[in-house]
């Protein structure tokens, strides 16, 4: 799982709740997002304790995060950010810029969002989310058909569109009750779901 920081640019807000039993703080970041740092679910010290935590499926997820920023869902994954376990969903807006948002996996209220000024590899990703955003716009499988699609295989962990210059497939992880992680491909005009051989390691699902 990938780790992320968040520049804090502006003063913290402190909001009591109920009789001063919890806080939530609540931080302007640099790019004028809004971020509450505590998710309702804890990290744990492996992926399949986290998959089991996260009563929010990944499909879910993706449609909270939507219903924030609409647009498209490029990919979804389930992320440690400060001890908290949190959906870390891509979505290129109706702006053709990426926004990431992120979504608590126990309840889908939105804990974090922030827009991404630049590619990996340090120049503007505009040109490339325009060009995801064109493929993706109209295929017969959105990230969260392909994140439904790969559910019965296990608890789907993430969902990205495999973007090698051309989109065609989405590349799925999911974890089974066992703990065994596999990889898949979900096809982008039919939905179905085949092994990524070259990601998995040895091992069988329940």
């Amino acid at each position: 799982m990938k780790r992320r920081t968040t520049v804090i640019a502006a003063t913290a807000a402190v909001a009591l709740l109920g009789a001063g039993a919890a806080t939530t703080v609540a931080v302007a970041d640099d790019d004028g997002s809004t971020r509450a740092k505590q998710s309702s679910v804890r990290v744990a010290d492996d992926d399949a304790t986290e998959a089991k935590r996260a009563k929010v499926t990944a499909a879910d997820a993706i449609t909270a995060a939507l219903r924030h920023t609409p647009g498209i869902a490029t990919g979804a994954e389930l992320d440690s950010d400060d001890g908290n376990l949190v959906w870390d969903v891509d979505v290129i807006g109706q702006d053709n810029k990426w926004h990431h948002i992120d979504v608590d996996p126990g309840t889908t209220k939105i804990l974090n969002s922030y827009v991404e000024h630049e590619d990996n590899d340090g120049d503007d990703g505009d040109d490339n989310a325009a060009r995801v955003a064109a493929t993706l716009k109209d295929a017969p499988t959105s990230a969260e058909d392909a994140a439904k699609a790969a559910a019965a295989k296990g608890t789907v962990t993430s969902v990205e569109a495999d973007d090698d210059g051309t989109v065609k497939t989405w590349e799925v992880e999911t974890t089974s009750k066992n703990g065994t992680e596999r990889n898949w491909h979900v096809n982008l005009d039919t939905a179905t779901v085949t092994p990524d051989h070259a990601s998995d390691d040895d091992g069988e699902d329940d």
